[in-house]
């Protein structure tokens, strides 16, 4: 969780002056000589229920990774008109776990939802699958869907290592989620203390368990503005189970915003993000983290941001453009505190992503072990 800014503002200017770029031009060196499986224009992507992912990823999704099989469902929410799906019947569905579905016509619908969808903890499963034709919106104003194992009464002996609830959520749109929770000052040996007392998350929080996102949109989900380690504009993951990657696959984020993250963040968390789309996702605070004199912190990883001991990011067959940091990593802040770890990008094109004061590679800031360091770059374009 710490930020060496001024490294990271003299490896800038180095990315500016072409040194470090001649770095990172060997990593790609390294890679195939065509990136043609990557994404060649990120023009005309969109955020719709319908039309999410990256359509030139071709890069294989782990098993783990993919669609759940809906077929045979748990409980249908809907029954065949659009006014049937509602707020309450989508926080009933997920209360009660298993794989839902949806029955809402047959056109796309929006949902706007009244209360937040809590996972309980003690369920094994929570498949949300929209059909394609679904959009869950916060209203700008409450978070969409909630899981934690380490809140209120415990279910097991160990709430930050439990293997359940697996939640997928698929096929579905995310907008306009909204948690603003401010990061508190905290270092009580509680749950609610816990990662220094971290919430975030807009559209979706996930600690404990295990999660995936797959062939989903989130557009325009935003937590609050300011803090050196809050984050994650549409999603926030912690505490996976044995360290089990999060998936995100065939998703597109657009216009999240968050202190750090604009898209997607999490301490201490394995990720694999495969031909998804990632454009115009902000991180918004300022003074990084730990937060400099006089300011909030944060303002690091425009679309992703992770920190944390002993863990991976894995990039590949993913666009990420337009995305901003105010500080470091317009992109993507990869920092690992102690235990070794490695972000790699395969196959995917990263541009225009603007890192406010520091980065050490276009549109990254990638920092392991205390030492800034360039990512692992196979076959892919960085600009």
């Amino acid at each position: 969780m710490r930020t060496k800014r001024g490294v990271g503002i003299l490896l800038g200017r180095l990315v500016g002056a072409g040194g470090l770029a001649a770095m990172l031009a060997v990593g790609v060196a390294s890679g195939p000589a065509s990136v043609a499986s990557g994404p060649q224009t990120l023009a005309a992507y969109s955020s719709g229920p319908r039309d999410v992912g990256n359509p030139h990823g071709h890069a294989k999704v782990p098993l783990a990774g993919r669609v759940v099989n809906t077929s045979d469902p748990s409980r249908v929410i809907g029954t065949g008109k659009a006014t049937s799906c509602t707020s309450a019947a989508v926080v009933s569905a997920v209360a009660a776990g298993g794989t839902i579905t949806f029955n809402c016509g047959p056109k796309p619908v929006t949902i706007l939802m009244t209360a937040t969808a809590d996972v309980a903890k003690t369920v094994h499963s929570v498949v949300l699958d929209g059909g394609g034709l679904v959009t869950l919106s916060g209203g700008g104003e409450r978070r969409i869907l909630f899981s934690d194992t380490c809140v209120g009464t415990l279910s097991t002996n160990d709430c930050v290592n439990q293997p359940y609830p697996q939640v997928t959520v698929q096929n579905i749109t995310f907008e306009d989620g909204f948690d603003g929770t401010h990061q508190a000052t905290c270092t009580a040996n509680t749950p609610a203390c816990w990662y220094g007392g971290v919430s975030g998350g807009g559209a979706i929080y996930v600690e404990g368990g295990q999660f995936k996102a797959v062939n989903s949109g989130f557009a325009g989900n935003q937590c609050y503005g300011s803090g050196p380690d809050l984050g994650g504009g549409a999603i926030r993951v912690l505490a996976q189970y044995q360290n089990q990657p999060v998936y995100i696959t065939g998703d597109t984020f657009t216009g999240g915003r968050c202190s750090n993250g604009g898209a997607l963040s999490s301490i201490g968390v394995q990720w694999d993000v495969t031909n998804s789309v990632f454009i115009n996702n902000d991180a918004t605070g300022w003074g990084a983290n730990p937060a400099a004199s006089g300011t909030p912190g944060g303002g690091s990883g425009g679309a992703i941001y992770t920190d944390g001991d002993r863990y991976n990011l894995i990039i590949n067959g993913t666009a990420m453009s337009g995305n901003s940091a105010r500080e470091g990593g317009g992109a993507i802040f990869f920092v690992v505190d102690s235990g070794g770890g490695t972000l790699t990008i395969e196959h995917s094109t990263l541009s225009d992503n603007p890192s406010g004061v520091f980065q050490n590679a276009p549109g990254i800031f990638d920092q392991v072990d205390g030492h800034d360091i360039a990512p692992v770059v196979v076959g892919s374009k960085i600009s």
